[in-house]
């Protein structure tokens, strides 16, 4: 007699409690049989759905639970449903077809030079919602490689191209010495000194020196490198600083008056043409930047490629500052 208690769930859910290779005897085919009948409601139903005639699909049920010895359908007539063995085998078994989908996938794909995935790493400047009219471009063409996007800051963004943690990078400032990579600059960045217009240093006359500005707490951006050399911009020694995760945080806590410091100008210059702040010319000002597009030397793969063309575009990363901009002034 065929078992439909509880028993055969416990063995699906821990293999080591049979006795014998259970699982060995099940195949794709069988499993896509069972996802086919729960589906469609009845043996007829799958036939349709898998171009079988009915006796086929009967029979082939039949073998699959006298191989397992267990029960997986209950009859009523033409319409049947699962045992509860039945049950935990179809969630399992569609697990494992998605696997096996998504392994002959990766198996074409890097047969056709698409890399299984493809990891993007983005200064918090640019935050990664700014991919999404691309990333529905990539994954039509890119046939299911895989995309991880991924933020730092500053050092943080070379860090991960360095450690091999992302593939394609788009950094603010120049990496670290010992080559390795390729660049391409793909924007230009001028920064403003910043208070807001309650700040002592907002009615300041002329060039602030480094003296004054050193008195006034300091907002920076915390660099996210893990290993190398931190980053740290516009701060002058023995300043007191409140450090936070990302420019944003620190734009927003300079409207608020709690500190003084370098913004882009970009994404400032609306709150300084309505008065949210004061820009001041001070002794020490910060270079222009540029946001740099890099990878790793190599033979590239098509994903690679398809990211460094699509970023590299004379418009595309400009067009996502502008946009992270507008974000900033939609909060105020």
């Amino acid at each position: 007699m065929l078992d439909t208690s509880e028993s055969f769930v416990r063995i699906i859910r821990n293999p080591s409690l049979s006795n014998g290779p259970v699982m060995r005897r099940l195949t794709l085919d069988g499993l896509e049989l069972l996802d086919a009948i729960a589906r469609s409601g009845s043996f007829s139903g799958a036939g349709v759905l898998l171009n079988k005639v009915t006796s086929t699909v009967s029979y082939a049920v039949a073998k699959l639970e006298s191989d397992l010895k267990v029960g997986l359908f209950n009859r009523h007539g033409p319409r049947v449903e699962l045992t509860p063995a039945g049950k935990e085998l179809l969630e399992a078994g569609r697990v494992l077809l998605l696997a096996a989908d998504d392994l002959e996938c990766r198996v074409k794909r890097i047969a056709d030079g698409w890399e299984s995935e493809i990891r993007i790493s983005s200064d918090t400047l640019i935050p990664p919602i700014m991919f999404s009219s691309l990333l529905e471009r990539f994954c039509t063409e890119a046939h299911g490689t895989r995309v991880k996007l991924m933020g730092e800051a500053m050092t943080g963004v070379w860090e991960s191209l360095q450690d091999g943690r992302a593939d394609i990078i788009l950094a603010v400032g120049q990496g670290p010495s010992g080559g390795g990579f390729r660049t391409k600059n793909v924007a230009d960045l001028q920064f403003a000194f910043c208070v807001s217009p309650q700040h002592p240093l907002a009615e300041w006359g002329g060039i602030v020196p480094s003296e004054e500005v050193r008195k006034h707490r300091m907002i920076v951006a915390s660099d996210s490198a893990r290993h190398l050399p931190a980053r740290t911009v516009g701060l002058l020694r023995g300043q007191q600083i409140i450090a936070v995760p990302d420019m944003r945080t620190k734009y927003a806590l300079q409207v608020a008056g709690l500190g003084v410091g370098f913004l882009p100008h970009l994404f400032v210059k609306s709150a300084l043409q309505r008065g949210l702040l004061v820009e001041k010319q001070v002794e020490e000002p910060k270079p222009d930047d540029q946001v740099l597009l890099a990878w790793r030397t190599g033979d590239p793969g098509r994903a690679l490629k398809w990211w460094r063309d699509a970023l590299g575009d004379a418009d595309v990363v400009p067009n996502f500052l502008n946009r992270a901009s507008q974000a900033w002034v939609a909060e105020y």
